[in-house]
């Protein structure tokens, strides 16, 4: 069963910046895909950014430019860092995991086996 654990998350002030982690237990398969989503209380899951294990990445088309996914492939870790941060992005945010997946054409997958526990980010104006 894998295992992802978030941390980074906190408070944070308008035009300040972030950077959460994912720790993950390791995947199985040659190719997998790690995401990061975030949900407001009463709204719609959202996808944020995912990277898949030869570092393609794909985003949400409002937060290009300002979220930036990687993944140390070593340490099994994800990252998103996100910069200029608006009180719209308070949310909480979750990571999630999917073996034998690739970012294919910029599209963000929707759907995955493996969920973290999720992080609190909350931005204040």
């Amino acid at each position: 069963q894998v295992q992802l654990a978030e941390s980074g998350g906190g408070s944070v002030q308008a035009g300040g910046s972030l950077r959460l982690s994912c720790a993950a237990s390791p995947l199985s398969g040659s190719t997998y895909c790690m995401a990061w989503f975030r949900q407001v209380p009463g709204q719609k899951r959202e996808a944020v950014a995912m990277v898949d294990s030869d570092g393609r990445t794909a985003y949400a088309d409002s937060l290009k430019g300002r979220f930036f996914a990687s993944i140390d492939s070593a340490k099994n870790t994800l990252y998103l860092q996100m910069n200029d941060l608006k009180p719209d992005d308070t949310a909480m945010y979750y990571c999630a995991a999917e073996s034998w997946c690739q970012v294919l054409r910029g599209v963000l997958r929707q759907d995955y086996n493996y969920w973290g526990q999720g992080t609190q980010v909350t931005v204040s104006s």
